[in-house]
């Protein structure tokens, strides 16, 4: 099953009935973290580390401050994880969400783990879909999921794609206030930029997703703008991008646009570089539901899709879609590559992550990378899942 996303007359209108307060400006001090937000649609302040629906703008502290030679050669630890759904109202899993990560949580600490939350979180009726409706899928976990995912070493989620308005509007709000009583930060609304702290580094995150609701991957120069503002103010960029058609036919990178049940998913390789020429440190991607591959553009790594991670009673474990990893990146302060790794996944019935001995996940990323990318970058990685350096 794709992860779904045919949207509803009201929200195929160019967006018209968007609220006007989304030019709203509200700035923010977040104390704890070291971290600021630009609040915009008056939403009240996000967790303490500096999250929240945000338009560009300076920020209250100025640039960022000069920083000590201990600092420069401080490292920090990246893991990334595709798409996350929880099931469906009255489909829960019985112990809760954090139990279909039990086989999984130990790959997953690290110094700032982060994943594509496609789901609401609450407990609203569902309404994207109308009634009869077919190739349109909605999901909601229960609002404690944030605070499962935080136990299981989660510190962000992306919030940009094609689930955010599955509960519409008041589903949005339950979401963020899921995530606040979670502690766990999250990027991708419009305007957004999320910004923290780890081991002495200012870091931005940033989410996009070609939907009027979030910040919209198919304005790349939009886009571009916010990581250059971003960079203004924070030592690292990390983009999360929600991108491609979906199921096993949206396996490779194609240059162009990307059209999936008549809409628009956007130029993957024009907006991934973009992202990088405007100052993004690493670009992880999520949307397909399958592995993509991996590419090197200007000595920073695109993970373009790392597939499906959990997908209780909700995502396809078909020979292709039950195949994922989980990504792990060491970069310097200054955005340098240290080194990197694919811990190789398998998604069992009804849709639980577990390790896969027989690393194919390996095989299918440095297939694909060559296929797509040959001489241009393509990534390869050794048979226990380490990303080997870029040559020359």
């Amino acid at each position: 099953m794709h992860g779904g996303s045919r949207l509803p007359a009201r929200h195929r209108q160019g967006g018209a009935w968007w609220p006007t307060a989304l030019s709203a400006l509200v700035i923010l001090s977040v104390i704890g973290g070291g971290g600021y937000l630009l609040l915009a649609r008056g939403s009240a302040a996000p967790p303490a580390e500096a999250s929240g629906p945000a338009r560009t703008g300076k920020l209250a502290a100025g640039a960022v401050p000069a920083v000590s030679a201990a600092r420069k050669t401080a490292t920090v630890t990246i893991t990334w994880v595709g798409d996350m759904t929880f099931g469906m109202l009255n489909s829960w899993p019985p112990a809760g969400p954090g139990s279909l990560l039990d086989n999984v949580r130990q790959y997953l600490h690290s110094g700032l783990t982060v994943g594509n939350l496609e789901s609401v979180l609450g407990d609203l009726p569902v309404t994207k879909c109308s009634p009869g409706e077919t190739d349109c899928y909605q999901f909601e976990a229960p609002p404690y999921t944030a605070g499962d995912l935080r136990h299981d070493g989660f510190a962000a989620v992306n919030v940009a794609n094609n689930h955010t308005m599955d509960a519409g509007l008041p589903g949005e709000a339950s979401t963020d206030a899921a995530l606040r009583a979670g502690h766990l930060l999250w990027a991708g609304r419009p305007g957004q930029i999320t910004y923290l702290t780890r081991s002495g580094i200012r870091i931005a995150l940033l989410g996009f997703a070609p939907w009027p609701y979030d910040a919209d991957a198919l304005d790349i120069p939009a886009a571009a703008a916010l990581v250059r503002t971003a960079k203004r103010h924070a030592r690292l960029v990390i983009v999360m991008e929600h991108l491609g058609g979906e199921g096993p036919d949206y396996r490779h990178v194609k240059p162009g646009e990307e059209y999936f049940l008549g809409q628009d998913r956007g130029n993957s390789i024009a907006f991934t570089h973009a992202m990088i020429d405007a100052g993004a440190d690493l670009v992880m991607g999520s949307g397909p539901h399958v592995l993509r591959g991996m590419q090197w553009y200007h000595r920073h790594l695109i993970a373009y899709s790392l597939g499906n991670f959990s997908g209780y009673n909700t995502l396809g474990l078909d020979e292709f879609t039950s195949v994922s990893g989980i990504l792990h990146v060491t970069l310097t302060a200054s955005g340098g590559f240290v080194r990197g790794s694919v811990t190789p996944l398998r998604l069992v019935a009804p849709g639980i992550p577990e390790r896969d001995p027989a690393g194919q996940a390996i095989g299918f990323v440095n297939t694909l990378s060559q296929e797509d990318f040959g001489g241009h970058g393509a990534v390869r990685l050794s048979a226990a899942g380490a990303i080997e350096r870029e040559q020359g």
